[in-house]
């Protein structure tokens, strides 16, 4: 069995012969997208005979940060993302990148995923947001996504999907909570005081919230927004399926459409995107009414919050995701004020 990788070093073309049970005579890798939790390079391969495989794809592999390479072993993105390439992805009709290779090693934590090459789509922008036709596409995958996945047995009998418990909810907390001080030391002046102001009557209540799983739940990405969609294919791809649980799938609306449209933009067309999530899952045969749906999709207005303190703190820094993260959290926190989420928070 082909091992997984340190790093972007050894993309070597024996290794990739192996993993791909191909023989490999040369393999160019440049880098390529903006996250930070892993490494990811577009390799082009030169076969040594006739093959159907394509001449490129994308490698996703450890983090050469530390940072980020600690981060990821705190929340198990490694082991997640190559277990849902490796046991979920296939049987989805959504829209998922085809995934070659697989692997993780838990001793080292290293892993690797080759993935179909989705050029020329081409990435949301996180900072400049995604219309809201855009958002439209997205949300049509979103909901076909956690149709198949909705009140399945399945997915909640594995283990690393299925990672909600007291403990966990009490871990995120308490690590989110720590961060804290660090986070609005770095950011608060660049953020409006409201937003500091919503984010402290939130932070009390933050494991009761974490703690809360009231309604179904599905196949849940977790960072679902503009950076990690692919818009231009035949379908708008979902990648990045490193936070990817068994959780709520309105959290995955809430936080979408907090993060990845403008506040102006999303206030205009909110409620018609909630529509169109909420009547594509009931197409599908899932039983929600809209009021349970309005409700939850309020509720998780939180979530954004929680990802933009803690991953901003525990990933390598950069000036782009400096930018970020201030543009997310404010938009997450219009965001809740405008639902009024505080009223539903445990």
């Amino acid at each position: 069995m082909t091992r997984p990788v340190s790093g972007a070093g050894d993309l070597t073309a024996s290794w990739v012969s192996d993993a791909l049970a191909t023989k490999v005579t040369a393999v160019r890798a440049e880098p390529v997208g903006t996250g930070q939790v892993s490494d990811s390079l577009r390799l082009f391969l030169t076969y040594a005979g006739p093959t159907g495989l394509p001449a490129t794809m994308v490698a996703k592999v450890p983090a050469a940060d530390p940072s980020s390479r600690a981060a990821a072993r705190a929340i198990r993105t490694y082991e997640v993302e190559s277990s849902f390439y490796a046991e979920i992805a296939g049987r989805l009709d959504a829209g998922i990148p085809t995934c070659y290779f697989a692997a993780y090693d838990p001793e080292p934590d290293e892993y690797a995923v080759l993935l179909e090459d989705l050029a020329p789509a081409v990435p949301g922008d996180q900072l400049a947001g995604v219309t809201a036709e855009d958002a439209a596409a997205a949300i049509d995958e979103m909901a076909a996504l956690h149709a198949a996945g909705w009140d399945d047995p399945a997915l909640a009998a594995l283990p690393w999907l299925n990672r909600h418990d007291a403990e966990s909810a009490a871990f995120t907390a308490a690590m989110v909570t720590g961060l804290y001080d660090g986070f609005k030391e770095r950011y608060a002046a660049d953020l409006d005081a409201g937003v500091i102001a919503l984010i402290e009557d939130f932070l009390p209540s933050i494991g009761a919230y974490l703690a809360d799983r009231e309604g179904p739940s599905t196949l849940f990405h977790g960072d679902f927004r503009a950076d990690n969609l692919l818009f231009g294919g035949p379908r708008t791809a979902v990648l990045d399926w490193q936070t990817c649980a068994y959780g709520p799938g309105p959290a995955d609306l809430a936080y979408f459409l907090g993060s990845s449209l403008p506040t102006e933009s999303r206030r205009t067309h909110e409620r018609a995107l909630v529509e169109r999530y909420h009547k594509a899952l009931t197409a599908r045969g899932v039983r929600l009414t809209w009021d349970d749906c309005w409700d939850a999709y309020r509720r998780h207005a939180f979530h954004g919050i929680v990802m933009a303190i803690g991953a901003s703190m525990i990933v390598e820094r950069t000036d782009r995701g400096d930018e970020m993260f201030r543009t997310m959290t404010t938009r997450h926190a219009h965001h809740a004020r405008d639902l009024d989420s505080l009223t539903l928070s445990p």
